[in-house]
Formats: C-alpha cells, structure tokens, sequence
C-alpha cells in the first residue's frame, strides 16, 4: 500500500523536527515561493540550536520595500545557532536584521558562500556528489582554509557539498504521490532543496490526484517528497503591511 504523504496541517509536518536539525529553507525574490507557513509551524514548535541553510538570513529586503515574516521569525525566538548563506545582511545598514545583529554580536554561526556555488553545493548533496572545485571566490574571504587547485592555469577552490534532514519547499501544485509543479518565483531553490533532504516537507497550493498532472510538466518527482501540505489560508504579515507602502519612481 502507498503511504500516505498528505498531512493535514503544518504543526503535524514539522512534529518531529529536533533540536539540532539542519533545514533548507527556499528564499528568492519574495514570499511567493517560499514555505512561509511551515516556517511559522516550527517557530511553534520549538526547536533550538538550528542550522539554516538559504540564500538569506531571513528578512533581507530592499530600502523602502515591505518585508514578510519568514525564517527571520526563527532568529527572532533564538532557535538558530547557524546560517549558511549568500546574502546574510540587509542592503540598508540603518536597517539591521534579527539575524544580522546576532551574527554581528557572535550568538549565531555565519558561513559565507556565493550564491551560484551555494546552489551547486546543494545541487551535489541531492546528486551523491560529495565536492567539486570552483574559481569563484578566490582571493576573497570566502576562499580562507580551503583547498586550491589549478585547473587551465586558473585556480579552483575546493567546496564541499551540503546536506539537509529537512527541507522546507513551496509549490503551485502536488498529487498525492507528491510529484511537484512549481510556477513563477517558486522555480528558485525549491527544486533542488526539495532532492536533497532526508525529510522534504511541501506546502502546495493545489493538491490533486496522482495521474492527474502531466509528467511532462513535473519538476520534482514524488520519491523526493515525504510530506505534502495543502495551503488553505496565506499567514498575514501585520508587522508591514499594517503601514502604507510607496516607491519612489
């Protein structure tokens, strides 16, 4: 008998999540395609001492933008103890995050990596490729205690690939075998964060039948996927949008 991936609420999914855990969170150009209700459901539940892995430390937004509450909301309860990142701090330095502020303070763990070498470590955790070599970030800090090679007279930094217990997705669309169709901003991280972990949690938008979506349009096939959750009702963000929001031309 198939198990049963759909889960009937978030606090359920992330039930088991422990002190300690390693969690990939997709974050790229808004909320739209980030996993902002499991967020939420692991702030409730209480988890500490975490390692996030995202392509932000949660609530990096541009001058004058709204923000939304997404894994910053973890830093703000102290439940992590480390980020690897790309874009760790806020492009405003009047206006600091959580995160940015415990980095700075030394309660939280910081490892810098650039974001297309922060996609291929994650890329090789889901593929079984254990290290590769890379040019970007020579001669940088980021380039500080690794191993350099030469390759075509150019030198190549060693990075290891990364691994999750869980990852935390959002999608437009599930079947209950949990192949996933993403759309729009959604396309970002999520695909290969999803093939990556020992547990993939999915909060979808649409959960549908198996054999009713075209194979041709899934991006993540079901054997990755081991909890689906359907969206029924979008978090609010009262702490920026209660307030007026303009952009100047």
């Amino acid at each position: 008998m198939a198990r049963n991936k759909l889960y009937s609420g978030f606090d359920e999914a992330v039930a088991d999540v422990q002190d300690g855990s390693v969690i990939m969170i997709a974050t790229f150009a808004g909320p739209g395609g980030t996993a902002l209700n499991t967020i939420q459901a692991l702030r409730r539940q209480g988890a500490k001492n975490l390692t996030v892995i995202a392509n932000n430390a949660g609530g990096v937004m541009a001058p004058g933008a709204p923000g939304w509450d997404d894994h910053w909301i973890l830093f703000e309860n102290k439940r992590v103890r480390k980020v690897i990142a790309s874009f760790p701090f806020s492009p405003s330095p009047s206006r600091q995050t959580v995160a940015e502020k415990q980095i700075l303070a030394g309660e939280v763990e910081l490892e810098l990596v650039p974001q297309g070498t922060l996609s291929e470590r994650i890329r090789c955790g889901a593929a079984g490729i254990p290290a590769f070599y890379t040019p970007v970030g020579y001669g940088t800090v980021v380039a500080e205690g690794k191993d350099v090679k030469w390759f075509d007279g150019e030198p190549c930094l060693l990075e290891y690939s990364l691994k999750a217990d869980y990852a935390f997705v959002r999608a437009h669309k599930a079947d209950k075998k949990g192949n996933l169709v993403f759309r729009g901003v959604q396309r970002q991280f999520n695909p290969i964060m999803a093939m990556n972990a020992k547990i993939t949690i999915a909060e979808v938008e649409q959960v549908v039948e198996a054999g009713d979506i075209d194979p041709e349009v899934v991006v993540v096939p079901g054997i990755f996927v081991d909890r689906i959750v359907k969206i029924t009702e979008e978090p609010g963000f009262p702490r920026h949008l209660e307030r007026s929001f303009h952009v100047r031309a």
